[in-house]
């Protein structure tokens, strides 16, 4: 028997909420938040590729008992605290809450607990864990999509964007049950809780040493002068686009800075030829371009990047067996082991155990080689409780049977 077709959802069924823009609407939708029942669903909107900051431009929320809401951060700015006083002693549901969490923390939220529901997904065995995904697989509904990528700086939002937004948490309650309970006949219930504290406490990222090593197409540029010249006009994107609050991308696209090193144009003219730079806006900052070229050229040998690239980690893996035959056959073992162990428990491997600290752990394993070395050595790089209880005896075993002396 066929199951039956996927239910489209347009819209939320009690109907596109109101944006909340001012400190009376905020007050009722708090004391109605505040009244509702169980976990509250949470999501934002930000304006990836349209703004330098990643703030939130929509807060969705919904709470059983309470409906949908949709908060205006920007209009609301600095009045949010009734909103952080019945929030942040909820568990929240979220979908790749890692995404969301840095731009609420921004404006004082953060949840008591979490329920990722992306993150369940994986660690549940779905090879396809995407929001409208999971819904319609596990709850028979198709949500209207089509403004994930849509600049939501933008005001007023237009209502089919808002009906977008709220429907991002319409089920986001009902997904968490379905999932949990398949979570916890899977066995796995702890492991998800484990996983979902580890994303809540994260600290935010390091900063990157070297970012502008980052633009797409740098591989390109191999002397050190060149790479001097990404470097300026790098970092004088950057500046402008912090000041503009645009995405550097919408700046100067990285395609655009690589060209100019290749090409090397010496004059405003020649660097206004190239694709990008002869267009209508552009063409009021080529003069600055261009001397930020120039000053690339005139640095000191002392002050040129080095053409390889800083790395405290293990060079890359198809490099391995020529720089340390006995890691490769450490590494490629261990991969094959770990494999084979999230088959059996129907994971991802890379929800298993972090390919980074795999290849950390084969590159220079520790002296001793026993599980609980190993065991500590996991713990050290990251894993949690269960990733080590699972892999710690695997891994301990491998390595000792690729050990020099075995």
């Amino acid at each position: 028997m066929e199951p039956p077709e996927p239910i489209l959802l347009k819209e939320p069924v009690d109907g596109t909420p109101p944006v909340i823009v001012d400190s009376t609407q905020l007050a009722e939708a708090c004391s109605k938040l505040a009244a509702g029942t169980g976990a509250i669903a949470v999501d934002t909107e930000r304006a990836s590729g349209y703004r330098y900051w990643p703030k939130a431009y929509l807060v969705q929320l919904r709470r059983d008992g309470a409906g949908t809401f949709l908060v205006d951060p920007i209009a609301l700015e600095g009045e949010l605290a009734p909103l952080a006083e019945v929030l942040n002693g909820l568990e929240w549901v979220l979908h790749a809450a890692s995404q969301d969490l840095p731009c609420l923390a921004e404006l004082d939220l953060h949840p008591a607990s979490l329920f990722d529901t992306e993150l369940a997904g994986r660690l549940a065995g779905y090879d396809r864990v995407a929001l409208g995904t999971l819904v319609e697989k596990l709850l028979g509904y198709t949500l209207e999509k089509g403004h994930s990528a849509a600049d939501w700086s933008k005001r007023p939002l237009p209502v089919d964007w808002l009906n977008y937004a709220a429907l991002d948490v319409e089920l986001l309650v009902q997904l968490r049950e379905k999932l949990e309970a398949e979570l916890d006949a899977q066995g796995k219930l702890e492991w998800a809780q484990q996983e979902f504290e580890a994303v809540r406490t994260a600290p935010p990222p390091a900063p990157k040493a070297e970012p502008w090593r980052r633009t797409s197409g740098v591989h390109k540029i191999r002397s050190a002068r060149g790479l001097a010249a990404v470097r300026a006009l790098w970092q004088a994107r950057d500046e402008l686009a912090r000041k503009r609050d645009r995405a550097p991308s919408r700046v100067l696209p990285d395609s655009a800075i690589i060209n100019a090193v290749t090409v090397d144009p010496k004059t405003v003219a020649e660097l206004q030829a190239l694709p990008v730079f002869g267009g209508r806006v552009q063409r009021k900052y080529t003069a600055s371009w261009l001397r930020h070229l120039q000053a690339a050229k005139q640095l000191p040998a002392s002050e040129l990047p080095n053409p390889a690239q800083p790395n405290d980690g293990p060079p890359p893996p198809n490099r391995w067996a020529d720089k340390d035959p006995d890691a490769a056959a450490r590494l490629s073992a261990s991969r094959a082991a770990l494999i084979a162990l999230a088959e059996h428990h129907r994971l991802p491997v890379e929800n298993l155990l972090l390919p980074d600290l795999v290849r950390r752990t084969c590159w220079r394993p520790p002296a001793d080689l026993s599980e609980a070395s190993i065991a500590d050595t996991l713990r050290e790089g990251g894993a949690r409780p269960w990733q080590v209880a699972l892999t710690a005896p695997e891994l301990a075993k491998t390595l000792l049977s690729k050990a020099p002396s075995a």
